[in-house]
């Protein structure tokens, strides 16, 4: 029998959600739908929007898909009155119980703000996407204060403690480039 798209959304909203539990968001929540003023698909996570795509969809997403995702979660963080969007998007062979390693994506100025670097003007070209596991936008919301108190539940990168803007690596340039 085939899905319903309804369906796939609510599975997938319910896997990221499962997921968010366990990552230090105890009051997320799939969010009703609310029409035109559409304000994400997930609540209970104070000044965070989401927008999650599942299903065939999701896993054969074309780069239009995402530009167009993207414009719907820029829509929706300014109805959610919220301050960080995230589109997650379920990849191809990784299933609900690994939403953690889904794609999560936001926009590149959002991105160098949380990551506490100069921020980067919206109107620059900087709001391409950029994107990375659910588990590591997670584990970046939460070392800049998004989510419960508590400890941080995925690894850090690099294995150790230092501040995100420690983590910042400056690659050299060959010679004939610089």
């Amino acid at each position: 029998m085939k899905r319903r798209p309804r369906d796939i959304g609510t599975a997938a909203e319910t896997a990221v959600v499962r997921y968010l539990h366990t990552a230090g968001f105890p009051h997320a929540e799939r969010r009703s739908l609310r029409g035109a003023h559409d304000a994400g698909d997930i609540t209970g996570t104070p000044g965070v929007c989401w927008e999650v795509k599942g299903g065939a969809a999701a896993r054969t997403a074309s780069d239009l898909d995402i530009t167009r995702w993207m414009a719907e979660l820029a829509t929706e963080v300014r109805n959610a009155h919220a301050t960080v969007g995230l589109l997650v998007v379920q990849r191809s062979g990784v299933g609900p119980a690994n939403a953690g390693r889904w794609w999560a994506v936001m926009p590149a100025f959002q991105l160098a703000d949380l990551a506490t670097l100069e921020p980067l003007p919206v109107s620059d070209g900087h709001a391409f996407p950029v994107r990375m596991l659910l588990a590591d936008a997670v584990s970046l919301l939460r070392a800049t204060g998004y989510g419960s108190a508590g400890p941080t539940p995925a690894a850090v990168p690099f294995g150790d403690e230092r501040s995100l803007r420690d983590r910042v690596v400056t690659v050299p340039l060959p010679a004939e480039v610089a």
